[in-house]
C-alpha cells in the first residue's frame, strides 16, 4: 500500500473540506436580493466571449437596445462594453477571467456573455478552470436557469439548475492519488441545494405553476443526491398548493421526449451536472442548443449567456458570420424580465418562437447558402414591430 500517495491524498482532501465550509458560512452570510426599481442606471455588461461570442453577442445587444432605447436616452439603462475575456488573453493572463475584466464585471448589475473556450486536453491552450465555472463562484451565481419551449406541443418547461456545486464545485481540484487511482469529488450543502429549491417553487408560485420536479439519483448516490432530495421535500412541505413529485436522472431523460408525458412537467430543479446535460437535450427538441439561452443569478449579480460553446471551427472555416445568435437573444429576453421587463421579453420571445419555429422566413443553416446573423436579427427585429405579433404567435401555435 502506497502510505506516502494516502498521506498526501489526505491532506489534499482535508483543504478542500475546510474550503468548502468556508463557502458554507459565505453562504449564510449573503444579502438581500437586489432591487432593480431602485437603480439609475441599471448597468449591462456586454462580454463578447471568443469564436462565435463577439458576433452573436453584438446581435443580441443590437435586439436589447432596440427593446430598451427609451431607457437608454433617458439614462435609467446603461450599455458597457467589456472586453478580454478572449481565451487569448486569459491564457496570456493564466486565469479564467483576467483580474481586471473581472473588476469591470463587478461594476456592473447584469452581463450578457458570449460563449467562451474552456480548454482541454489536447488542446493548445493551458488547462485554465471554465470562465463560466470561475464567474459563477467569483460572483455566487447559483442559480442556472434555463427555459425551453415548444408552444405547439404543449411544452414549457423551466430548469433550475445548481450552479456552484456537485461534481462542478471541484471539477479542477480532483487528485491522482497513484497512476492507477484518481478521484474526484461531489459537494452537495443544505445551504446550497436549499436556496435553488426555494426559488423554483418562488417561481412556480408567482406563475400560478403547480408542479415541481426534483430530480436526482439518490437511490445510487444516497449521501449527496439524498441531501438534495430530502431538503426539497422539505421546503416543499412550505409549498402545499404545489405538487411535488421526484425523479431520477436517467429516466427523466428518457420522459422528456415521451410525448405522453413531457407536458406534464413544468418546473425542475436538480444538481449542476444532471441539470447540464438534461438541458441540452431539452434545447435539442426546441431547435438545437443554438435556439437555448440561459440565466445565471445571485442575489447581488447576474449573468445571462447562450448555453452552447464557442465553435472555434466555424470561425477557422469563416462561418463565424452565420452563428444562429437566437441562444444569446433567448438570454436577452431573461435579462429584460429579470430587471423587470416582463410584458417586453414576453413580446421577444413570441417574436423567436414566430421567427424560429414557426414562420421561418429565414433559415439558420451555419453556412454560406443560410441566412447570416445580422439577418436574422433584423427579421427579429422587423417581427418584433408587428402590430399583430401576439395574435400571430397564438395563430401558431394553435394552428389556426
Amino acid at each position: 500500500m502506497n502510505i506516502e500517495a494516502i498521506k498526501k491524498a489526505k491532506e489534499h482532501f482535508g483543504g478542500l473540506l475546510e474550503e468548502q465550509l468556508r463557502r458554507v458560512e459565505q453562504i449564510k452570510a449573503a444579502g438581500d436580493w437586489i432591487d432593480y426599481q431602485t437603480l439609475k442606471p441599471i448597468i449591462i455588461g456586454i462580454l463578447g466571449g471568443d469564436g462565435i461570442g463577439p458576433y452573436i453577442a453584438n446581435e443580441a445587444q443590437r435586439v436589447l437596445e432596440f427593446l430598451l432605447k427609451d431607457e437608454q436616452k433617458s439614462g435609467k439603462v446603461e450599455f458597457r462594453i467589456i472586453e478580454g475575456l478572449t481565451i487569448e488573453n486569459r491564457a496570456a493572463k493564466m486565469k479564467p477571467i483576467p483580474d481586471d475584466v473581472l473588476k469591470e464585471i463587478r461594476k456592473c448589475h447584469v452581463t450578457l456573455k458570449g460563449p467562451t473556450t474552456t480548454p482541454r486536453k489536447g488542446d493548445p491552450w493551458p488547462n485554465i478552470e471554465s470562465c463560466n465555472v470561475a464567474m459563477r463562484k467569483e460572483l455566487d451565481l447559483f442559480a442556472n436557469v434555463r427555459p425551453v419551449r415548444i408552444p405547439r406541443e404543449g411544452v414549457d418547461w423551466m430548469f433550475f439548475r445548481e450552479n456552484t456545486e456537485d461534481l462542478y464545485a471541484l471539477g479542477s481540484q480532483g487528485i491522482n492519488v497513484t497512476d492507477d487511482l484518481a478521484v474526484d469529488f461531489k459537494v452537495i450543502t443544505t445551504q446550497g441545494s436549499e436556496r435553488i429549491i426555494r426559488m423554483a417553487f418562488e417561481y412556480a408560485k408567482r406563475r400560478g405553476i403547480n408542479q415541481v420536479t426534483i430530480v436526482t439519483k439518490a437511490n445510487v448516490i444516497k449521501t449527496t443526491d439524498g441531501k438534495f432530495l430530502s431538503v426539497g421535500q422539505q421546503v416543499a412541505r412550505e409549498y402545499p398548493e404545489i405538487n411535488c413529485d421526484d425523479w431520477y436522472i436517467d429516466i427523466m431523460t428518457a420522459k422528456l421526449i415521451d410525448p405522453k408525458r413531457r407536458n406534464q412537467f413544468k418546473v425542475i430543479v436538480l444538481p449542476n451536472l444532471y441539470g447540464d446535460i438534461i438541458t441540452d437535450e431539452a434545447a435539442e427538441m426546441q431547435g438545437g442548443v443554438g435556439t437555448a439561452g440561459a440565466a445565471n443569478i445571485g442575489k447581488r449579480y447576474a449573468m445571462f449567456e447562450a448555453i452552447h460553446g464557442s465553435a472555434p471551427r466555424m470561425v477557422e472555416e469563416g462561418r463565424a458570420q452565420y452563428a444562429d445568435p437566437a441562444s444569446m437573444i433567448r438570454g436577452s429576453a431573461m435579462l429584460l424580465s429579470h430587471i423587470g421587463y416582463e410584458e417586453r421579453a414576453n413580446k421577444l420571445e413570441m417574436a423567436l418562437d414566430i421567427c424560429g419555429q414557426y414562420e421561418k422566413k429565414l433559415v439558420m443553416t451555419g453556412r454560406p447558402g443560410g441566412a447570416t446573423g445580422r439577418e436574422f436579427c433584423d427579421y427579429l427585429m422587423g417581427t418584433l414591430q408587428d402590430p399583430e405579433l401576439k395574435s400571430k404567435w397564438q395563430g401558431f401555435v394553435t394552428g389556426n
